[in-house]
């Protein structure tokens, strides 16, 4: 994929991202670059580098759009430390952002995850399958992930089987 994102100024300060097509067409990402921009995105909260808030303007092919904005102030965090280690600037980058506020998501509000991570003051240590398939997992046109489905593909990947 080499779409542009185009950067500039956008509404209230914030930074407006212009992609040319919807975040469920950003690619996949490493596993180890996901687990890089927790690290990056944990060393900045603990420094209270919060970031700038910045919408992200998503037009398909289509005509349709879909704006995303981060301006909460820990996705703000989240989203400036990825900036920095790899940069918004590419589609690259864009979706290890999203798929890390994703993850982060995902964490805080799917209760059979639980077993699959564990928050404790040295760190998060996160199963290899959850980081994986959340590498890898679809974005919705929400930019947001099916948890439904991270829940089927870790099924498979822990048990081997299709459930």
């Amino acid at each position: 994929m080499h779409a542009e994102v185009r950067i500039h100024p956008g509404p209230a300060g914030a930074l407006l991202y212009e992609v040319p097509l919807g975040p469920e067409a950003l690619p996949a990402v490493a596993a180890r670059d996901l687990i890089g921009a927790w690290e990056a995105a944990r060393a900045a909260a603990e420094r209270e580098r919060w970031g700038e808030a910045r919408a992200v303007l998503f037009r398909r092919a289509g005509g349709e759009a879909t704006e995303l904005v981060i301006a909460d102030a820990d996705a703000r965090c989240w989203a400036a430390a990825v900036d920095q280690t790899v940069g918004l600037d590419s589609l690259y980058g864009l979706a290890l952002c999203f798929r890390l506020l994703g993850l982060i998501e995902l964490l805080a509000t799917a209760p059979w995850a639980r077993g699959l991570f564990d928050v404790a003051p040295e760190g998060t240590t996160l199963h290899p399958a959850l980081l994986a398939a959340a590498a890898r997992a679809p974005l919705a046109a929400d930019g947001r992930f099916d948890q439904a489905g991270i829940r089927r593909a870790l099924a498979t990947r822990l048990t081997g089987s299709v459930r």
